[in-house]
């Protein structure tokens, strides 16, 4: 090490980011994921004020315009500087704020490497296409987003807040984020990366975006991507993963959140004795305290040879941030229920991917994370089957661990029906009762038609949130016409004849006195192709369903289709479901979501959201 001393001072990156709003060395602090930009790891009193946040947009906001004409509308865009502060609080967005337009922003900087790594020259990853998997793995193709402006398109991800309503649209924005694409015209491959692990780390998508943000050689990041690696290593409760990039993120402006990674680190690689004293070093000069320090400090000190016990206390803490989240899941800390209880949704998904967390305490969040996408069926019943076995059998969780076991291997079809029927019936929430559905699929496709008095609407709903249309559509005879099962499943069916409006009428839409389940039905059977054009018009009006009606952000996802970005499609759809709630959905947006997915060649996904709008509706009450 240098005997040069370091100044700890606070400074802010001043580079300016296409407008992009990303997580700072603030990655080390929690940042609001709320917020356009992560904010430093330190408590109020060190450093630059914490901004207002601004506000988030409705559920259907106005987005940009089509690449042609990348005007968006949108919320204003952060100052170019970029704080190098981390602590600002985990706390929601509004999912109600309206949006405001905005230009398309500047062309952005183009950085040279940071880190001089020793490469031979066939080993390096090219910036031209970037991405952590590809359509082996699950991902888009190299075209997904076609010919759109990068800028175009990262305006549109910095705009995005997580939630998004609809499962199927959201698996379908992390297929689209994670692929391995070319790199779009007007952006850096680094920045574009940079970008779409952001995204994905506030969807609680964490495993997934240290993946995206790993996708580029070190020594081709640039300041944006020094931020969102360190976002995702802080959600994923990883920070060794700092370490490749600590030397060069350090000398990045000297942010607080990378001189402590340094430090960290160093302990990590079994220098204890080097480690303590740029701790010490950092707590004189003021340049972090209290809980931020400490936690560094235990950090550094699990590494070969740290011999220091740190006591975490967090009684004086009133607020977590990412820092202090990564940290303390790195370190085995508990964090109070209190502080979790004030965080974003995307830590429920973080959580409920971290393998350093005990099985029945990832099961807390793991079903709403499956609600949302970031698990699938089978992961969340493969991680109950782990919680049978826990010593404590008293654990709520072990009860419905059990009831999942007796939903699979009951004596008989009615002994398992019931059991699913007290799988259904215990949540209390609208996104706990659609994670049930998630959770029980597998059983439900192994209940028998010859059952007597079936639950047929719950069974068909369970079994077409993951997708198993062709063990559904078994239930066909047995759905009563009119039911919330028969609607699905002829939506589902893409055998069956094309519907008139009169069909669409045969929908009762139980429990429905305000006929939105209705819309909701036609919505999807316009947008899936299941009515002519004629009957689309007619019914349209008879329902109120605006179906013609045209603004910026209808007009953007019918060039994307027009275009074939099925990339841009996708994300286009998640700007106009950004709500938690279904009944923020209009009609209007499932038949233009639908419409575009199925003329972008993804019909399946298309009939999912078209029939999780009649599911999620049945249970939004």
């Amino acid at each position: 090490m240098s005997k040069r001393p370091c100044r700890l001072r606070i400074s802010r990156n001043n580079i300016a980011f296409a407008a992009l709003p990303l997580i700072a060395a603030a990655g080390l602090a929690i940042p609001a994921l709320g917020q356009d930009r992560p904010e430093s790891i330190l408590p109020p009193g060190f450093g630059e004020p914490t901004p207002a946040p601004t506000q988030a947009p409705r559920p259907r906001p106005t987005t940009p315009a089509p690449v042609a004409q990348p005007t968006v509308a949108a919320p204003q865009p952060p100052a170019a500087t970029l704080p190098g502060a981390i602590e600002a609080p985990l706390t929601a967005p509004t999912p109600d704020a309206t949006p405001t337009a905005v230009a398309t922003p500047p062309a952005p900087t183009d950085f040279a490497a940071f880190v001089r790594a020793d490469m031979p020259d066939y080993a390096r990853r090219s910036l031209d296409r970037v991405g952590a998997a590809g359509p082996a793995e699950g991902a888009m193709g190299p075209r997904a987003f076609g010919r759109a402006d990068g800028r175009y398109l990262e305006t549109l991800m910095q705009r995005l807040r997580a939630p998004i309503a609809s499962r199927w649209v959201s698996i379908a924005l992390r297929r689209a984020l994670l692929a391995r694409v070319d790199t779009p015209r007007g952006v850096n491959g680094a920045d574009f990366a940079a970008e779409r692990s952001w995204l994905l780390t506030r969807m609680g998508e964490s495993v997934s975006a240290r993946a995206m943000a790993q996708a580029v050689d070190s020594e081709d990041y640039t300041p944006k991507l020094f931020e969102a690696a360190m976002q995702a290593a802080l959600a994923t409760g990883d920070p060794a993963a700092l370490c490749p990039m600590v030397e060069a993120g350090a000398a990045l402006k000297r942010e607080r959140g990378w001189v402590l990674a340094q430090a960290m680190c160093t302990g990590l690689s079994g220098m204890g004795a080097r480690a303590q004293p740029m701790i010490s070093a950092a707590r004189r000069s003021g340049l972090a305290g209290g809980v931020d320090l400490l936690l560094a400090q235990k950090v550094a000190g699990t590494g070969q040879g740290g011999r220091q016990a740190v006591t975490i206390e967090w009684d004086n803490v009133s607020q977590l941030t990412a820092w202090r989240y990564g940290l303390a899941t790195a370190t085995g800390v508990e964090i109070p229920d209190t502080l979790l209880a004030t965080t974003t949704p995307a830590v429920q998904g973080w959580r409920a991917l971290s393998p350093a967390l005990e099985p029945h305490v990832r099961a807390r969040v793991a079903e709403l994370a499956a609600a949302r996408g970031i698990l699938s069926g089978a992961a969340l019943v493969d991680l109950y089957s782990a919680i049978e076995g826990e010593d404590d059998q008293s654990l709520a969780e072990v009860g419905i661990a059990r009831d999942l076991r007796a939903a699979y291997e009951g004596a008989d079809a009615a002994v398992r029906a019931d059991a699913l029927k007290r799988l259904w019936d215990e949540p209390k929430g609208y996104e706990g009762r659609y994670a049930r559905l998630v959770l029980t699929a597998g059983a439900a496709a192994r209940i028998p038609t010859t059952l007597k008095e079936p639950d047929v609407d719950r069974l068909v709903a369970s079994m077409l949130s993951v997708g198993f249309d062709p063990r559904a559509l078994r239930w066909r005879a047995a759905a009563a016409r009119g039911s919330d099962a028969w609607a699905m499943l002829t939506l589902v069916d893409p055998a069956a004849p094309a519907l008139s409006a009169g069909e669409i009428g045969a929908y009762s839409g139980a429990n429905d006195p305000e006929g939105r389940k209705l819309r909701m039905f036609f919505a999807g059977a316009a947008g899936t192709g299941r009515m002519s054009a004629a009957d689309i018009e007619s019914e349209a009006r008879s329902l109120g369903v605006r179906v013609g009606y045209e603004d910026s952000w209808v007009r953007a996802i019918k060039q994307a289709a027009r275009d074939q970005e099925p990339g841009t499609v996708v994300l286009l759809a998640a700007i106009g479901m950004q709500t938690r709630l279904w009944r923020g959905v209009a009609p209007e947006t499932v038949y233009h979501v639908c419409s575009a997915l199925r003329a972008v060649g993804m019909p399946g996904e298309a009939r999912m959201v078209a029939v999780e709008a009649i599911s999620r509706m049945s249970l939004d009450r």
